[in-house]
C-alpha cells in the first residue's frame, strides 16, 4: 500500500494539469529527463575534477558544451595529454550529428528571430531534442517558446549535477586511470545501443583496427580522427551500395533476429 501511494504521488507530480502556469507545465514535461541527468551528471563532474577542472571551469564547460559524450571525451583526452587540435577535431566529429538533428526541427521554428535560433541551437542536445521533437509531432499547441524552455531546464539540471559532482570529486581521491576507462565504457555502451545490423558490428571492428594502425603510424592521437573518418565513410558507402544493389544482404540483418528482417525494414515498420 505504501509503495502504491508513493508511486501515485510521483506520477501525479509528473502529470501536466490544466490551467497551470506555462513554466510549471514545461517543467513537469521535462522532469523525467532532468532526473535522468542527475547520476550521469554527477559522474561527469567527478571525472572532470579528476582531470584537473576546478568548480568554475566545470560549470563553464557544462554550459558551453552541454554534452555528456563530449565532456567525457575532454576529460579522457586531457589525462593522456592529447594535443588541443586533436581534442577539438574529435569533438567536432562527435557533435556533428546536431546539424542533422537541428535541421529536423527547423520547420517548427519558422518565423523565429536569429537570436532565438542561436540560443535554441546552443542549448540543444540529444535528449531535449527527442522531447521537443515528440511534442512538436504530437501536440499542435506546442510552441517554440516552450521548446527552448525545455532546453534551458535540462541545461540547468545538467549543470547543477556537474557542479555537485565536482564538489564530490574534490572530497575524493580518484585514480586517473578511471577517467580513461569511463570514456571507454561510455562509448562501448553508445556503440551497443546503436548496433542495429551486422554491418554496424563490421564497421566497429574496422574502426578498432584502423585506430590501432594509425596510432602506431602517426604516433599521435590524431590517428583517432583519421580512423574514425575512414571507418565512418567506409560504412556509409557500403550501406548505400547494399541498399541499392543487395537489399537482402546478411550484413543488413538485425542483430539477434531469427526472422532475418533487416534494420531498414524495422525502421520502416515503426
Amino acid at each position: 500500500m505504501l509503495l502504491e501511494f508513493f508511486t501515485g504521488k510521483v506520477l501525479e507530480a509528473f502529470l501536466v494539469k490544466k490551467n497551470e502556469p506555462n513554466w510549471l507545465m514545461v517543467l513537469r514535461t521535462v522532469m523525467p529527463l532532468g532526473l535522468s541527468y542527475i547520476p550521469i551528471g554527477l559522474a561527469c563532474g567527478v571525472l572532470l575534477h579528476a582531470a584537473g577542472f576546478n568548480h568554475l571551469l566545470t560549470a563553464l564547460i557544462s554550459v558551453l558544451v552541454f554534452s555528456g559524450g563530449a565532456q567525457f571525451l575532454i576529460a579522457s583526452m586531457l589525462t593522456i595529454n592529447a594535443p588541443m587540435t586533436t581534442i577539438i577535431l574529435m569533438m567536432f566529429f562527435l557533435e556533428l550529428r546536431y546539424a542533422l538533428l537541428g535541421s529536423s526541427l527547423s520547420r517548427y521554428l519558422k518565423g523565429q528571430r536569429l537570436p532565438f535560433i542561436f540560443f535554441f541551437a546552443f542549448s540543444m542536445n540529444d535528449e531535449n531534442y527527442a522531447v521537443n521533437y515528440l511534442k512538436f509531432a504530437t501536440d499542435k499547441h506546442w510552441k517554440p517558446s516552450q521548446a527552448i524552455l525545455v532546453e534551458h531546464y535540462s541545461l540547468l539540471f545538467w549543470t547543477v549535477s556537474n557542479i555537485i559532482g565536482s564538489l564530490i570529486g574534490s572530497a575524493l581521491t580518484i585514480n586517473l586511470s578511471v577517467v580513461d576507462f569511463a570514456l571507454t565504457a561510455l562509448f562501448i555502451y553508445m556503440a551497443i545501443m546503436q548496433t542495429k545490423s551486422r554491418l554496424t558490428i563490421l564497421v566497429c571492428a574496422l574502426s578498432g583496427v584502423l585506430t590501432i594502425f594509425f596510432l602506431v603510424l602517426m604516433k599521435s592521437t590524431l590517428g583517432l580522427v583519421v580512423a574514425t573518418l575512414l571507418a565512418s565513410l567506409t560504412g556509409y558507402f557500403i550501406e548505400r551500395h547494399l541498399l541499392a544493389h543487395k537489399p537482402e544482404s546478411h550484413l543488413l540483418y538485425k542483430v539477434h533476429d531469427p526472422t532475418g528482417q533487416t534494420a531498414m525494414e524495422e525502421d520502416t515498420d515503426k
